[in-house]
């Protein structure tokens, strides 16, 4: 049977009509055929409502008692005992009285769906639990009853029950939502029209919400590309540069002027990782946009219009902001820019607005120069080469002319060695000089600046632009490996990164040290606090130096989350180290939560494990070693009586009742020590070859000769066991066989051979175990079914398979054909090898064990 559906009515204020709707809906379902009950509605004594309780079929509610008060509550047991396909349950929030099943009635109703029954209920905007400081902030009463928001968001349907404060207030002036004695009161304070105006902004937000939540599902699962205006989406682009915070505020505004308007931030990051933006930048920018009301999101793309447009289009946007280029007047040469490419490909159905600001026109500025990464001694090589190589050139050529073609080569191929030392900018240089020393000194009118021949002109001119294309080439191709270098380096780290997420292998400080190392830090460190005002705690360190004691004293910082950051000291890092680090410092967050929650888990097992061994045991010392306790003191006191003369016939009875307790109780607690003992590990088996016809018959010493049938042949192989342990495995199996058998029924113990192995069979012709539970009735304090008190503390079976396996051997359970219950115990025959015994639970003596 399926999970039921929820059909929830939705209003901003008692008296709006929920329940009048609820019940109207009841009678449309009734008439068409629908199975409809009434499993708790409250018509709080107005005359229509109760009118639209006739012809509805009611659950008799629950009688409770509270502090001497009679109350009534919906009978959860009765609605699903009578399974009718749909139950009215109103006030969903309600609070049950103290006694019922469920402490409220949303919890009953979380039965009832998961039961298959259709439920129709009710719930004011203000009894949701993340509008409780809301609503008392505009009413001044803060609602007790609440029930989580996600209970009604997993309706399926929501009806929003509307009713404007004027005609709200008029229904209370005639008396049809309070008695005429509270209307007054209500009037004058709950009921104000502010109150009402306000609580019915609040549900028709909300409910707008869900509504919006459903349209994105229906686009998600129709993939309808074309936005839908139903509201004012906002797509503000950001390029990690400080007009994003300009955006983002204008956005705001923008916002805040339509009802229901929405703010996204997102950032554009290149897929190959080459452009990167300060993420203290982004993080501020995300900080501002949270505060504001927004979403931050990050994507990846190399195409930034393209991938803005379709993230635009993915969250149904209505517009998208963007700041207008930071690029000068030249730099638009070499493309129209983001903006007008967006506004261009933006079609009809995007708003795209282009936003001035203080940085519009001043150049990208690079933060880092290109022959930064080339380092200083070899940039100053290159500019050494670019402007002195030439000068060098033309005096040696004044010695030894080689002919105009000659000459431009050489200088060509200095241009090219300045462009492979020093980069781009000391070959550009190069050429110019390059250019001017070959017009005054090679061509003609010779120690001029003109050049007479055409030809000429055009040679230097060819000379400029190889130069300038050669030393852009070989400058592109240096960056390009370098960034190549970067970009497998990283990826290295990131592929190490993700190995031993994925085998578990990093602990803490592990992670820490291969930060530290990776970037060649002094120290690394994961600092944390519970809230802003607490103070930073460090979490985990690694390396040397004094240690960080807040983020702002590091050299490096990357925040996680709200109260979590990786604080590193050495060196200032470059934006696109930062990539990988944060990286690191989200798998550090990751690494410290879940050595926690593996910290928590054992200490909670080891709890959980207590306090079962402690409950059973309780359970055992209460009543199975008190039975036979009482049983001999009882014995004992008659027989010290000197009120009463007993016969030799009385004291032989009371003595025999003494010593079955007795062994009783002795055999209570072997069975608890020697759980012990096999929990603890202490079980040493003395392992010898024996006949089982040996030890057999001498397990069943204590078992009534006519309840058990013996089938042990003589021709069977020795066994390799410890006799002791092996007895006592037999007698725990025959106990339990004997008490689940019927009276008349014979307990079988039979031996055999198999192969290598020697399996000796107990058979009962009992209620048997269904296959779930087979493995279940082997752990400790465990006693399955309906087994008579007193009938031993459940550690039977337990120490018997324990001892088998410690033996190395394996005891498992199978269905006797017929009906009943087959212990199999199977043994290492004697000259065969341990390894040659397969159990069937390998990793059972370690978990019986722990």
């Amino acid at each position: 049977m399926g999970r039921g559906k929820l059909r929830i009515y939705l209003g901003a204020a008692p008296g709006v009509g929920k329940t009048y709707a609820m019940l109207s809906e009841a009678h449309r379902r009734v008439e068409r055929g629908t199975d409809c009950v009434v499993a708790f509605v409250e018509h709080h004594d107005r005359p229509r409502t109760e009118v639209m309780l006739h012809g509805l079929e009611q659950v008799p509610r629950r009688d409770l008692e509270h502090r001497g008060a009679a109350f009534t509550e919906m009978d959860i047991d009765a609605v699903l005992a009578r399974a009718p396909q749909v139950a009215l349950v109103d006030e969903l929030a309600h609070t049950n009285v103290p006694g019922s099943r469920n402490a409220k009635r949303w919890q009953d109703v979380e039965e009832l769906l998961a039961a298959g029954v259709d439920v129709v209920s009710t719930v004011n905007i203000q009894h949701l639990e993340s509008l409780g400081d809301v609503v008392e902030s505009i009413t001044g009463v803060r609602q007790r009853e609440t029930v989580p928001d996600e209970v009604v968001r997993r309706a399926d349907q929501i009806e929003l029950v509307d009713m404007s404060p004027e005609a709200l207030r008029r229904r209370m002036a005639h008396g049809n939502v309070y008695q005429p004695d509270k209307v007054d009161a209500a009037l004058s304070n709950y009921f104000r029209p502010g109150n009402l105006t306000a609580l019915r902004e609040l549900a028709l937000l909300w409910v707008a919400d869900r509504v919006d939540a459903y349209l994105q599902r229906y686009r998600s699962e129709h993939r309808v590309s074309r936005i839908w205006g139903s509201r004012e989406r906002i797509v503000v682009g950001l390029t990690g540069g400080p007009e994003g915070r300009t955006l983002i505020r204008r956005a705001a505004r923008l916002a805040e002027k339509g009802a229901g308007g929405e703010v996204l931030a997102v950032y554009i990051a290149s897929s190959d990782g080459l452009t990167a933006a300060s993420p203290k930048e982004l993080a501020v920018q995300r900080t501002l946009v949270e505060d504001l009301g927004g979403t931050f999101h990050h994507v990846v793309g190399d195409d930034i219009p393209a991938a803005l447009l379709a993230f635009a289009r993915g969250v149904n946007a209505t517009q998208i902001m963007l700041g207008v280029s930071r690029r000068k007047t030249w730099q638009y040469v070499f493309g129209p820019g983001v903006g007008a490419t967006v506004a261009r490909d933006s079609g009809p159905d995007l708003d795209v607005h282009l936003i001035t600001h203080p940085e519009a026109g001043k150049g990208r500025g690079l933060p880092v120069a290109r022959g930064a990464r080339l380092g200083r001694a070899r940039i100053l090589w290159g500019w050494l080469v670019g402007v002195g190589g030439p000068v060098a050139l033309a005096l040696l050529l004044n010695t030894v002319h080689l002919g105009l073609a000659n000459d431009m080569l050489l200088f060509l191929a200095v241009t090219v060695a300045a462009a492979l030392l020093g980069g781009l900018l000391p070959a550009l240089a190069s050429a110019a000089v390059g250019s001017l020393l070959l017009n005054y000194f090679y061509t003609p009118p010779l120690h001029r600046w003109t050049v007479a021949d055409p030809k000429n002109i055009v040679a230097i001119a060819i000379f400029v632009g190889v130069g300038v294309s050669v030393a852009s080439v070989v400058d592109l191709a240096a960056r390009r490996t370098h960034q190549a270098a970067r970009l497998r380096a990283e990826s290295e780290i990131l592929s190490f990164l993700a190995g031993n997420v994925l085998r578990g292998e990093t602990g803490l400080e592990d992670l820490l040290e291969r930060v530290r190392e990776t970037f060649g830090m002094e120290s690394a460190a994961l600092l944390e606090r519970a809230s802003d005002v607490e103070p930073w705690t460090c979490a985990g360190r690694s390396g040397t130096g004094p240690p960080v004691q807040r983020p702002e004293e590091a050299d490096v910082d990357v925040p996680v989350g709200d109260h979590m950051a990786l604080a590193l000291t050495g060196r200032v890092l470059p934006a696109e180290d930062r990539r990988v680090l944060a990286a690191f410092a989200a798998q550090a967050a990751v690494v410290l939560d879940r050595r926690r929650l593996r910290e928590e888990a054992d200490r909670a097992r080891a709890l959980a494990e207590g306090n079962r061994i402690r409950t059973a045991l309780l359970a055992a010392v209460s009543h199975d070693l008190r039975t036979p306790l009482a049983g001999i003191k009882a014995a004992v006191t008659s027989l010290r009586s000197d009120d009463v003369a007993w016969s030799d016939e009385d004291q032989a009875e009371l003595l025999e009742g003494i010593e079955e307790g007795a062994d009783r109780l002795d055999h209570l607690v072997g069975n608890l020590l020697d759980m012990s003992r096999l929990q603890t590990g202490t079980v040493t088996p003395l392992i010898r070859e024996i006949d089982l016809d040996e030890v057999v018959p001498m397990a069943l010493v204590g078992v009534p000769e006519d309840g058990v049938a013996l089938d042990v042949p003589e021709t069977l192989p020795m066994v390799a066991v410890d006799p002791g342990l092996l007895e006592r495995s037999v007698a725990n199996l025959v106990e339990n066989a004997v008490k689940y058998s019927p009276r008349d029924s014979d307990v079988l113990v039979a031996a055999s051979a198999i192969a290598d192995r020697v399996e000796v069979r107990v058979v009962d012709r009992g209620p048997g175990v269904p296959d779930d539970a087979k493995e279940r009735i082997f752990e400790p304090f465990q006693r399955y079914g309906d087994a008579p008190r007193g009938a031993g503390v459940g550690l039977g079976l337990a120490v018997a398979r324990g001892f088998a396996e410690a033996m190395g051997g394996s005891l498992t359970a199978e269905d006797t054909p017929g009906g009943g219950l087959t212990m199999v115990l199977s043994l290492r025959a004697a000259g065969s090898r341990p390894e040659d015994l397969h159990p069937v639970r390998p990793e059972e003596p370690e978990r019986q064990a722990s």
